[in-house]
């Protein structure tokens, strides 16, 4: 059985740093995509960074510069740290995965991953 496990939010003054991490346990696959989705109140969830297993990352243009997702195989850990926060990167923060048996490129949206996390609350304030 295939479980992601969020942890690492909390609240941050504007400008702070907070680093996520996903346990992942039961996800065997060697080719796969992972990423990290967000969803603030009244708005869709939306993907902010994604890798795939040989170390490709794309980022949504908000967070490019200040976000770096990373994996730890070793540790079955899926990170997210987080730079520069602003407001507006309030949010629940989920992670996510899927296989990828053919190699494509990782996409953003989330209709694409069938296997997520119950998400971690970050808090962003002046």
């Amino acid at each position: 059985q295939v479980r992601l496990v969020e942890s690492g939010g909390g609240s941050v003054q504007t400008g702070g740093s907070l680093r996520l991490s996903c346990a992942v346990s039961g996800f065997t696959y060697s080719s796969y995509c992972m990423g990290w989705f967000r969803q603030a109140p009244g708005k869709e969830r939306e993907g902010v960074a994604v890798i795939r297993n040989d170390g490709e990352t794309r980022y949504t243009d908000s967070v490019k510069g200040r976000f770096t997702i990373s994996q730890d195989n070793a540790k079955s850990t899926l990170s997210l740290q987080m730079n520069s926060l602003k407001s507006e990167d309030t949010a629940m923060y989920y992670c996510a995965a899927r296989l990828n048996s053919y190699g494509y490129s990782c996409r953003s949206d989330e209709e694409w991953y069938n296997y997520w996390g119950q998400g971690t609350q970050v808090t962003v304030s002046s």
